[in-house]
């Protein structure tokens, strides 16, 4: 099924694709809210194609299936069958998404919890389990969570959930074990994706600066290739256009003018304007020819391009010369 597709947008086409009568029959069972927005949307909704149509009917019949397998036997003998007939992986997607529809997530009451009284849980358990905690939690929970712990504590619990994979139901079964005495109301769950990279970036960059200096600065110290992962995904090339003028002046009198002109060829008009209007007419002109002569440029120059750019972002950041802004500020300090 296309990634681009929510599951409410599933469920209109899904409704689409059954007719009027059928879907009324399904609708009626449904609550106002559902029926006010599954309404909304088929009426957003333009040209499904035939194609379209059959993916989500398709998977709408994977799931009642599975859902069948779960009722008579519970989730492991779900997969069993499920990867019997489809593959372990084809299984593993049709269980997960199964599993979300269901609300079968862990820490439920973690996520409606005050982060306060959250933090207070946590304070004395394993960084592992801590880590695993706030891959289930919204980021911006996370980083609350993450500054209520000393600095050394910080990078490793981030750099446990950099490194954490697809969590098995035991593994969650084990943490619910250590923390029933605290928290209760933990629904079960079955094999989640969670953690990685995008996680911890997500997460730090909610944080506010000091704790993300520290965090940055002893995971340069004891894994320079996991630091310097998070760090180019934290500001990419895109993010120009959340700089005030004045930061981007800086920026634009440290980079190569060869450097910029092919780092914009893989940019929206938002970003050259950005860059244009941060420089003088005489500048910019220059740069608009460079770019028209310069030709076709291979994708993964223009990236490279890119790359060194944030990479001066960075250095003028950790010089204090530019606060790129987190943890909630909209302000730049210079």
């Amino acid at each position: 099924m296309p990634q681009e597709f929510t599951g409410l947008q599933k469920s209109a086409i899904l409704l689409i694709s059954l007719g009027t009568e059928r879907s009324a029959s399904v609708i009626k069972h449904l609550s106002e809210q559902e029926i006010e927005q599954l309404t909304l949307e088929m009426a957003n909704m333009r040209s499904i194609s035939e194609e379209i149509k059959s993916q989500v009917l398709n998977e709408f019949l994977q799931m009642c299936v599975a859902n069948n397998f779960i009722s008579q036997g519970g989730v492991e003998f779900a997969r069993e069958v499920l990867e019997k007939a489809l593959g372990e992986q084809r299984a593993f997607d049709i269980i997960s998404r199964l599993s979300t529809s269901l609300k079968m997530r862990p820490f439920d009451l973690l996520r409606r919890s005050d982060p306060k009284q959250l933090s207070s849980i946590i304070q004395t358990e394993h960084p592992q389990t801590v880590a695993l905690i706030m891959t289930h939690l919204p980021p911006e929970k996370s980083a609350t969570l993450l500054m209520g712990f000393p600095v050394e504590v910080q990078s490793d619990i981030t750099k446990r959930i950099a490194m954490m994979g697809r969590t098995s139901p035991e593994v969650l079964s084990e943490i619910e074990k250590v923390i029933e005495g605290k928290i209760t109301n933990i629904a079960p769950t079955d094999y989640t994706s969670s953690g990685g990279i995008q996680s911890v970036v997500d997460m730090l960059n909610r944080a506010d600066q000091s704790t993300l200096k520290g965090i940055m600065d002893i995971l340069e110290d004891d894994d320079p290739d996991l630091a310097e992962k998070i760090k180019n995904q934290m500001f990419v090339f895109e993010d120009i256009v959340l700089l005030d003028d004045r930061s981007t002046q800086l920026v634009l009198r440290e980079v190569d003018s060869k450097d910029l002109a092919i780092a914009l060829k893989g940019t929206d008009d938002e970003v050259s304007r950005k860059i244009m209007n941060n420089m003088s007419a005489r500048a910019s002109q220059m740069l608009k020819e460079d770019m028209q002569f310069m030709g076709p440029i291979r994708l993964r120059e223009v990236e490279d391009a890119q790359q060194r750019i944030i990479k001066v972002i960075r250095k003028l950041e950790g010089v204090g010369a530019i606060v790129v802004a987190r943890g909630g500020s909209d302000e730049i300090i210079f």
